[in-house]
């Protein structure tokens, strides 16, 4: 299936959350078996021969993709959460919206000193999320191979807080 299928396969809800907003509702490709199949073939095949021991995935629709392809990375799984939902020690990144902060929280010990590392997210839009996931990544000595989102809104230009880094997206909208 080529990028062009997986685009034709998510649902344009207009008006939505607010108005002047078109989101993008990936739901309708996650419920398609066959794409998600052939999604998850296409992401495993980039990244097979990178030796990526985890893969990071941004809450919570980057789980299911970072899920699923550290499975046939058979490499590990971390999370990154909202602050207050691990369990564990964990470091925090504060970061900026476009009013006002978030935070994104990892376990201290979910990542080794050089483990070769994949962040996963389901979108890349300002990039806000995705470089607070590479600070964090950094503070544990992870070494970032790659990002991987499936839907990049490239006229928010997020990938421009990424430079430096392998940036993937298999849908890119204007």
């Amino acid at each position: 299936m080529t990028a062009l299928n997986y685009k034709s396969l998510i649902r344009e809800v207009p008006e939505f959350p607010k108005p002047g907003i078109l989101f993008y509702d990936i739901t309708t490709l996650l419920k398609n078996a066959a794409a998600m199949q052939s999604l998850a073939d296409d992401l495993a095949s980039r990244y097979q021969d990178r030796g990526v021991a985890k893969v990071v995935g941004i809450e919570s629709r980057g789980f299911i993709f970072a899920g699923i392809l550290a499975a046939r990375l058979g490499a590990g799984f971390v999370p990154v959460r909202k602050p207050g939902k691990l369990p564990a020690d964990c470091f925090e990144v504060k970061y900026s919206l476009e009013y006002g902060t978030n935070s994104l929280a990892i376990h201290r010990d979910a990542i080794g000193m050089g483990e070769r590392v994949l962040i996963v997210d389901d979108l890349l839009a300002t990039g806000g999320t995705a470089e607070a996931t590479v600070n964090l990544v950094r503070q544990l000595g992870g070494e970032i191979v790659g990002l991987d989102f499936l839907v990049e809104l490239k006229g928010l230009n997020g990938r421009s807080k990424l430079a430096g880094y392998d940036v993937h997206s298999t849908i890119i909208y204007p």
